[in-house]
């Protein structure tokens, strides 16, 4: 018999703890398999590492081990969360509010940070069934929690799940909180000492508790007033959950306004943990929305509607005037819905907020309409916690992501009311005989033709994530003077904090830390360069700014945009070495 290295007996060993501690018979069960398996590839992946908690909260596949999505790391979780809370003067006597979503495991985790937090004597507020991310994130305020908890891998793959956590002022988690709660984690090396009640005594003391249906209805009528339009509402609309959670929320909404016809895509309505329709429940993947768009064409639509799973984001598609179907960019979702609510009023303290990695167009729109528009790091904590410390009115917010935020109902992505707002942004466009492709183009010639793509290189595993930072390392050291045949006018280089023109003069950025490198060219186009946070991805974002003419066709203006995009794109892979 061949003698196990010394990597693999400590693998087995690591193992071996953990079914001892591991409360879930079904994980202690495939840890056991790959033990008698002597598996030590799945063992390395399992037990070699450990899910790090970061502003993203926990994201991974689900199995056994400190390295996978299971019962045992969100306990540990819980118990990090709940001593964070009680350490500090952070009101863990008003609770924490928990919600999930349909994915495998969703509803046992969150019963689980109930059961941990009951256990230390934090009261919870737990959803009764599956919710909407967004759901989540205003029950949190409404009900004046110290934080809350979404069980949820949003549009990952199915064999994922994830853990969002949310601080009391309804945003997700962002420094200190971040590192004070992953702190807190790592003081708890096992299980032992995490006392984990039953859920039905816990519920008897009122230390669990249901969240009251009034929160609902307050979130419903804080969504009916955000509405700017009154008129009709006779749009065709085909809408998808993706499998997802979305559903019975978006119909809700969208009927209490007249949307009565509503067609939904029937195999993906419900709740599915196994995604049977999809290879990957991102309305952003190639051929997502394939059933959808075969229904909009069955039932003659005017626009569809998409949501991932956790119904955070939104995705929108419309007829393009030629027979088919064409999907809008976030960008391009974001700037039509930011030019309909800064043209409803001329306060000037209105306040829009994008991502760095997001098209400049709201910096122009914002400055057209007499507004700020302020720029932040990707992700939408950073936009919610803007939006926050504004004094003013917020507008709206978005990420070229499919994430819209719309005044002040929510504090994160909002992919139940975004899809009203839009509706009745097409629906007025319908009403004076025009379209929404045509209120894009009207918007293209008043602020100039944002083009945007992005190219992403997925780079999985160790090896993956150390090649991902070695160009990001050699972007940085050796940036380019020019990307296809333009001077590059600026580099921003957001993890040192510095802006660095071809001149040679340096000014600071306002932005924390971020691992972002940008190159902004001399004619105004510009491309961004940055590793995923959620995903094993090197991103890559392009930016090009042209004109409409008064009489030149939208599809000829975007063919030209097309062209120098394409040349961005692949001047900056041979740059990058990424061809």
């Amino acid at each position: 018999m061949t003698e196990p290295t010394p990597r693999a007996a400590e693998l087995r060993a690591r193992a071996t703890a953990w079914l001892a501690d591991d409360p879930d018979a079904r994980t202690r069960a495939q840890t056991q398999a790959l033990l008698d398996a002597d598996d030590v590839p799945a063992l390395e992946g399992c037990f070699g590492g450990r899910l790090a908690f970061g502003t993203a909260g926990l994201r991974g596949a689900l199995g056994p081990g400190p390295n996978r999505m299971n019962e045992a790391n969100v306990r540990r979780v819980a118990a990090g969360l709940g001593a964070y809370l009680l350490a500090g003067d952070h009101g863990a006597e008003r609770g924490v509010v928990i919600g999930f979503d349909g994915r495998h495991g969703s509803l046992p985790f969150a019963q689980a940070t109930a059961r941990v937090l009951g256990g230390l004597g934090i009261p919870s507020y737990l959803f009764d069934g599956v919710v909407p991310t967004p759901q989540l994130a205003h029950a949190l305020v409404q009900l004046g929690c110290a934080a809350g908890v979404m069980v949820t891998a949003s549009h990952n793959p199915p064999q994922d799940n994830g853990y969002k956590v949310y601080w009391a002022n309804g945003a997700q988690i962002v420094p200190p909180h971040d590192g004070g709660i992953s702190d807190a984690i790592d003081t708890i090396d096992g299980l032992a000492g995490v006392a984990v009640p039953a859920l039905d005594a816990l519920q008897a003391q009122g230390l669990v508790r249901p969240v009251p249906p009034a929160v609902l209805e307050h979130y419903l009528a804080a969504v009916d007033a955000l509405r700017i339009y009154d008129g009709p509402t006779d749009l065709r609309i085909v809408y998808t959950a993706m499998h997802g959670v979305g559903a019975a929320l978006v119909d809700t909404v969208l009927r209490r306004h007249g949307y009565d016809d509503l067609h939904f895509v029937a195999e993906q309505r419900d709740p599915d943990p196994d995604f049977p329709t999809v290879s990957f429940p991102n309305p952003e993947e190639p051929g997502a929305l394939d059933l959808s768009l075969a229904l909009a064409r069955k039932v003659d639509a005017d626009i569809l509607f998409a949501n991932d799973p956790d119904a955070d984001r939104l995705a929108v598609a419309v007829p393009d005037g030629q027979g088919g179907w064409r999907q809008l960019t976030g960008n391009q979702v974001g700037q039509l819905i930011a030019a309909e609510l800064l043209a409803s009023n001329d306060r000037p303290d209105r306040l829009v907020a994008t991502t760095i990695v997001s098209s400049g167009m709201l910096a122009a729109l914002a400055e057209a309409h007499g507004a700020t528009c302020v720029e932040t790091l990707t992700g939408f904590k950073w936009i919610a916690n803007a939006a926050l410390a504004w004094p003013g009115e917020f507008v709206m917010g978005y990420e070229e992501a499919l994430g819209y935020s719309i005044g002040p109902v929510v504090r994160d992505k909002d992919g139940v009311s975004a899809p009203l707002i839009f509706a009745d942004l097409a629906a007025r466009a319908k009403a004076e005989g025009a379209t929404v492709l045509d209120r894009l183009a009207a918007l293209y010639r008043r602020m100039g033709l944002y083009a945007t793509r992005q190219k992403s290189l997925t780079l999985p595993g160790a090896a993956g994530k150390a090649r991902i930072d070695s160009l990001m390392a050699a972007l940085r050291a050796d940036p380019p003077a020019e990307i296809a045949g333009v001077a590059v006018a600026r580099v921003r280089d957001i993890l040192t904090g510095q802006a660095r023109a071809a001149n040679g003069t340096v000014t600071a950025i306002d932005l924390p830390k971020s691992n972002v490198l940008a190159f902004d060219l001399a004619n105004g186009s510009r491309v961004l360069a940055r590793p995923s946070g959620t995903e094993p991805k090197l991103k890559f974002y392009f930016e090009v700014r042209s004109t409409l003419g008064a009489d030149e066709a939208l599809a000829a203006g975007e063919a030209r945009a097309e062209v120098a995009l394409d040349a961005l794109v692949a001047d900056m892979s041979r740059i990058a070495g990424i061809d």
